[in-house]
């Protein structure tokens, strides 16, 4: 069994080194996140024109979230038995023309069929960018690898609003559309040039559908597993909220325009960056177990306080960004380490153990964030599911895995390893 912080190299390395590596593996992770972000200061803009409701725009991202769930189950076990290239670049190539078909939609619903087709396909992209890390990295090294991985998705998409509201500023929604189109191209090219294969022929595992069942049934059966696979769904769900709900909360209710929009939501994503590069600095010092169980309860402190300020209806977006700031980065300790805990007990099928994970993270997410426009799409609303769902992530730890038991975090801390006992 390993100790805490070896690293297994299986695969192919890119020349450069691990930085590389990660800039690869996110650069090809950022896209899904880039084609939410750069359209949400759209999402007014885009019900007005359509003639649909707040939540009918709101599902063209939700809708997105869900279908990259479901095509996960898909994509992972193709990516185990023809490698991670093929999926990344066809995923890649379908990102293009439907962003494509989505600037030209017209209707509400093709829009929406468009975005969860987008998604399904993008979901090529997750699996690759996760799988490949556990291809090479265990245990808090391949937490701290995920961590860096987090650090190009969310700097990415940082500057996605602020681009996205120029371009709907001057050539309107459909044009936001366009230029997602020319960022998979850009992607596709590099994974194309650079991209290694980090699953050989040798370690493919080529499943029947029967086959296949049963490897999924042995990842559901196994309740450890599972409890870690379903934590970063609850967190991105807070994401999920905040991503669907902030440009009605922020821009109607509180009246800030695009602009400012897209400042404000560009600094939740530096707290989110600031949350896992600190969680890099400190995992293998520290050990992915005992920051997950610190981060929880904190994130709970951060969303419940963030209601507080919405059922006092103060007016002022300071007192509501701050604590959602706070959540936001305490997100960044809980999504790496949980994914990291749970790839650590099945990597010899990474790429399945990594699409249930990711099917759970957007499932859980689509479902849990379509709420906010459901209740009201208000500061409340989002402030409710947010506090939910950080309420559920500490659950599930606390319930679930044996994180807050002397002997079992320490356990988990010494050895990652260990979770598979």
């Amino acid at each position: 069994m390993p100790a805490r912080g070896r690293t297994a190299v299986t695969g192919a390395a890119p020349r450069g080194g691990t930085a590389l590596f990660v800039f690869l593996t996110g650069t090809l992770a950022m896209l899904p996140a880039v084609s939410i972000d750069i359209y949400l200061p759209s999402l007014p803009r885009v019900a007005e024109d359509l003639g649909t409701t707040v939540a009918g725009a709101q599902f063209t991202v939700t809708g997105l979230v869900m279908g990259l769930a479901v095509g996960q189950l898909v994509m992972g076990p193709w990516s185990d038995r023809v490698g991670r290239r093929t999926p990344a670049i066809t995923g890649l190539a379908a990102q293009l023309v439907l962003s494509l078909l989505c600037a030209i939609a017209p209707s509400i619903a093709v829009l929406s069929a468009l975005r969860v087709l987008q998604g399904f396909t993008a979901a090529a992209a997750n699996v690759v960018s996760m799988a490949t890390i556990r291809d090479r990295f265990t245990g808090a090294d391949a937490a701290r690898l995920m961590s860096r991985l987090m650090l190009v998705i969310v700097a990415a998409p940082l500057f996605a609003p602020t681009i996205g509201s120029l371009v709907a500023a001057h050539w309107g929604w459909r044009a936001v559309f366009v230029v997602v189109a020319g960022v998979a191209a850009v992607v596709l090219v590099i994974v194309i040039v650079a991209l290694p294969e980090t699953l050989p022929p040798e370690r493919r595992r080529r499943q029947r559908p029967l086959a296949l069942a049963r490897g999924y049934l042995a990842l559901l059966q196994d309740r450890r597993f599972m409890a870690f696979a379903i934590i970063p769904g609850l967190a991105q769900a807070v994401i999920m909220a905040y991503v669907s709900g902030s440009s009605f909360v922020l821009q109607e209710q509180f009246g800030l325009s695009a602009q400012s929009f897209a400042f404000v939501f560009a600094l939740g994503g530096i707290a989110i960056v600031i949350g896992t590069q600190t969680n890099a600095a400190l995992v293998r010092r520290a050990g992915p177990a005992r920051l997950l169980r610190s981060a929880a309860p904190l994130a709970v402190l951060g969303a419940g306080a963030m209601l507080l300020v919405a059922l006092a209806d103060l007016g002022r977006v300071a007192a509501l960004l701050t604590p959602l700031w706070l959540t936001l980065m305490m997100l960044g300790f809980v999504t790496a380490n949980a994914s990291a805990l749970a790839l650590s007990r099945h990597g010899e099928r990474a790429g399945t153990a990594a699409a249930t994970i990711g099917f759970l993270q957007g499932g859980v997410a689509g479902a849990i964030g379509s709420t906010v426009g459901l209740l009201g799409g208000d500061a409340v609303a989002m402030s409710s599911v947010i506090l939910a769902s950080t309420l559920l992530v500490t659950g599930v730890l606390a319930f679930a895995t044996p994180a807050y038991r002397r002997d079992g975090w320490i356990a988990m801390g010494a050895d990652p390893e260990a979770l598979a006992d």
